[in-house]
């Protein structure tokens, strides 16, 4: 079929394979969007800037204190989700009784302050982040070639949106959690700190991003400019997927990899946009998301 339309096996399952690659990018940050919003009701438009951070801490670590890949992967999310507590903290607390656009104002200014900053700093060239040599080369599958680079960001991603799936809606932690925001008095009568529950969410949602970001380093470039690029993508899986839908995040991210990546092969020119067509078309039908729920 695919000899009929000109297109060689190759170069479809190519594709798709990016197309998975970018669709676990897009299920990891909008899975910490959707915590962040869905637990704390708060836009965080900050995220693709921590994302962003995430790659620029792997590559300082490595840098100026000589820590590779694997450390930086544990480490690099930990330093960024300890920034997301203070931003936390400081800032987004103030805002919980307010409306969301205040939350939205602030997080984008944060955005633009934390580029600005790396970008006097380091320009807007890349900096080149090796791949750990224990994923260096590929698997010949038959019908293509499969990086184990670019294998490890799928397994990887999947392992941590499904756990953080399984933690929030399966275990009790999840269920005292999703309580906190529906009634934090009465979650406090029962000796849980809820404030300082709220606090940890966000610093995880935060640092799912960081974790993203040093995934992300040794394939794209280390830039500032990382973030911005992708978080408009980002934030249009979230509403297609359904405002604080934690499921919906993850399927609807994975999916609209998978069709971007289709759409790359058989309408080139519509890869760019194809995710907007969508996400203005289930508006439309539903405009509370595949996922959502309608209050």
């Amino acid at each position: 079929m695919f000899e009929l339309l000109g297109i060689p096996p190759q170069a479809l399952f190519g594709q798709l394979l990016l197309g998975l690659i970018n669709g676990s990018f897009y299920a990891m940050l909008s899975l910490g969007l959707a915590i962040i919003f869905g637990l704390l009701n708060i836009i965080n438009f900050t995220h693709g800037a921590q994302y962003m951070l995430g790659a620029f801490v792997a590559w300082m670590l490595l840098n100026f204190l000589g820590i590779g890949y694997w450390w930086a992967l544990l480490l690099a999310p930990l330093i960024v989700g300890a920034t997301g507590i203070v931003i936390e903290r400081l800032l987004i607390s103030r805002l919980y009784h307010l409306d969301h656009l205040y939350g939205l104002l602030l997080t984008f200014g944060l955005a633009l302050i934390l580029q600005g900053v790396l970008r006097n700093e380091y320009g807007i060239s890349g900096l080149p982040y090796g791949m750990p040599s224990a994923l260096s080369g590929g698997q010949n599958l038959g019908f293509m070639f499969l990086p184990n680079y670019r294998g490890w960001i799928i397994v990887a991603s999947l392992v941590v949106c499904l756990g953080t799936w399984f933690v929030i809606e399966k275990t009790r932690l999840g269920a005292y959690l999703r309580a906190a925001t529906e009634n934090p008095t009465l979650v406090g009568a029962f000796g849980i700190n809820v404030p300082l529950m709220i606090t940890l969410t966000y610093g995880f949602g935060v640092a799912l991003a960081g974790f993203a970001g040093v995934l992300a380093a040794p394939i794209y470039a280390v830039n500032p400019n990382m973030g911005a690029d992708l978080i408009i993508v980002v934030f249009a899986v979230v509403v297609i997927g359904g405002m604080g839908s934690i499921m919906g995040s993850i399927l609807t991210g994975f999916g609209l990899g998978l069709i971007e990546g289709l759409t790359r092969v058989f309408y080139p020119e519509g890869s760019a946009v194809v995710i907007f067509v969508i996400m203005a078309i289930v508006l439309m039908i539903k405009p509370a998301g595949l996922f959502g729920r309608t209050a």
